[in-house]
């Protein structure tokens, strides 16, 4: 049986390293009963709803709310696992644990959990998983801003998943790399140089000539990038969030763009979404915005879901770790 406490496993998928797996000399030794808390129409999860599933894979129904299944029924079926696209997700996947209690494992598609966080989730003793999010290609949109990279140091602010693919793209272009994790000490990695623990943010941000935000977005993160923080930046310094907006205090942000405190952001999330015409960042000459789309190539929803399906749900059949836990507690 799969664990079910809230502490996630060490194995993850990543597309630029990964590579698919063949299961078939594995035997299948459950079922997966599978319910969507998706939109119908979601074209990115046709390889869920129309195409072949894995042997032992049932799709026993697609919906938005709780309000959307025939319940009766789908409690006879006893589903156990539940795939998450819908982005007002959070009450309805409390719902639906609650009145399915045979749901064992929920995966997202999306890499943050943000959105389906919940305390009713973090009780409960269902394994999170979430998708791989590709930012290698995405993030030399804005880490290139016309300065030579070699020999720059890129600080790295939430070493995970995301934060690792940056750092071994500015590698490839000779930079320096630090980083800030919660558990610093844990972590030997061939891309990072250093590594800080949170309590030395400021000592990243002073020595940083660009700096990624890209941890989640959590109660001890939330204005982790505060005016007192920014304060520590040179001039010259940029600074790029493809996190979560309230990560940085954006009033700060913007007075330091304004003052040229710091020398720019490129800034692929905010605090309100979609960005406020009201807002200064529209007039800034030393920002670059995108629309919380970083990750959105033409085919990374649909690989996505692939993920789940090629993936992580053969690996379920077959009573195997699966790939991507997320700590429900924590939020990533």
């Amino acid at each position: 049986m799969m664990s079910t406490n809230s502490s996630p496993s060490s194995s993850y998928w990543n597309r630029e390293t990964g590579t698919p797996t063949d299961y078939s000399a594995v035997p299948i030794t459950r079922t997966a009963r599978i319910l969507a808390l998706s939109d119908a129409t979601d074209t990115y999860n046709t390889p869920l709803y129309d195409e072949p599933l894995p042997e032992g894979a049932t799709l026993l129904a697609v919906g938005a709310t709780l309000a959307d299944f025939d319940k009766e029924e789908i409690h006879k079926e006893k589903p156990n696992v539940l795939f998450v696209s819908h982005p007002m997700a959070r009450g309805p996947l409390v719902e639906i644990l609650e009145r399915f209690p045979s749901v064992e494992w929920v995966h997202t598609r999306s890499a943050g959990i943000d959105f389906i966080a919940s305390e009713g989730l973090a009780k409960s003793t269902v394994t999170l998983t979430n998708a791989e999010r590709n930012v290698l290609l995405h993030s030399r949109r804005i880490l290139h801003d016309g300065m030579l990279l070699r020999g720059a140091t890129l600080g790295v602010v939430g070493y995970g998943d995301i934060g690792r693919a940056s750092a071994k793209l500015a590698k490839a272009y000779g930079m320096k790399v630090i980083g800030v994790k919660r558990n610093p000490v844990s972590l030997r990695d061939e891309y990072c140089d250093v590594m800080y623990g949170t309590d030395k943010l400021n000592t990243l941000m002073e020595e940083s000539d660009y700096v990624l935000i890209s941890t989640p977005l959590t109660e001890q993160t939330r204005n982790m990038i505060s005016k007192e923080v920014l304060s520590n930046c040179k001039p010259s310094t940029v600074i790029i969030n493809v996190g979560r907006g309230p990560i940085i205090d954006e009033e700060a942000l913007i007075e330091a763009l304004q003052n040229r405190a710091i020398k720019g952001a490129g800034l692929d999330v905010m605090t309100v979404e979609p960005l406020p015409k009201s807002s200064p960042l529209w007039k800034l000459d030393n920002v670059l915005l995108s629309p919380h789309n970083m990750d959105m190539t033409l085919t990374f929803m649909r690989e996505s879901t692939e993920f789940f399906v090629k993936e992580n749900l053969p690996r379920w059949l077959r009573g195997m770790e699966v790939l991507n836990q997320v700590d429900k507690v924590a939020g990533y």
